[in-house]
């Protein structure tokens, strides 16, 4: 199956899943959200072609800057915090949420764990972040720094579930149990999760520490390159 098939199949299931959690009584899914992105020009049938996602991310995050699904949130954030990166990417890698620094710049992990994240990329990786798309289960940064509440990532589930209609990535790396857990929801350890590939809506997932972890726990940093290795592989990445 060619990468052109495995887009439009991805495309097709994130969207039957958004369909059924309508018809399963979920709030705030209107019937806009559920229409595949259409190309200027083409058949209303088909969705977003390659050189639309930019666009179409970018449609998005305007939606997502507008939101206040969660008050507390909406009220108390400087400003949301969509993703980053490429958007014909092959790999994601999802976080939790957005910290301190990441509400003050608008971007995903540019803090401490962002530098950490980068140089997993880079040097052990031989990928730059451009090459990847960053992002978070919550858009919107949590009081306190604080886990997600269930409702809080129930109601951004719809935001991040297009974002992935739009890039129809190959692989996922989920950095923490926050976001291993609601992506796949379960509630299987992350030390349990880690080290196999699991899958999501024909998406390849990986799970792996947050590198927040590893900054307090320096000796989880084998296991994860075990995970990242896991990826190179699967990926055909050439070790750096």
């Amino acid at each position: 199956m060619n990468r052109q098939t495995q887009e439009t199949n991805l495309r097709e299931s994130l969207l039957q899943k958004l369909e059924d959690l309508q018809r399963a009584g979920v709030t705030h899914l209107g019937d806009a959200s559920l229409q595949p992105p259409v190309a200027t020009g083409s058949n209303p049938e088909r969705t977003s072609q390659p050189n639309d996602r930019d666009r179409d991310l970018t449609i998005l995050a305007q939606e997502v800057a507008t939101c206040d699904r969660c008050p507390e949130l909406a009220t108390s954030r400087n400003q949301t915090v969509f993703g980053v990166g490429n958007p014909h990417a092959r790999l994601c890698f999802l976080g939790e949420a957005p910290g301190a620094e990441e509400d003050r710049q608008g971007k995903p992990f540019v803090g401490r764990a962002g530098k950490l994240l980068t140089d997993i990329l880079e040097k052990g990786m031989g990928i730059s972040r451009s090459d990847v798309y960053i992002f978070n289960i919550l858009k919107c940064r949590p009081p306190g720094n604080r886990n997600p509440h269930p409702e809080e990532s129930d109601n951004c589930r719809t935001f991040l579930d297009r974002q992935l209609a739009i890039i129809a990535p190959e692989f996922i790396c989920c950095l923490g149990a926050v976001a291993a857990h609601n992506l796949l929801n379960t509630t299987t350890p992350i030390g349990k999760l880690r080290g196999a590939f699991h899958e999501y809506l024909g998406i390849r997932v990986v799970c792996t520490y947050h590198p927040a972890y590893l900054l307090r726990n320096p000796s989880a940093k084998k296991s994860t390159w075990e995970d990242i290795q896991l990826l190179i592989d699967a990926m055909n990445i050439e070790k750096p």
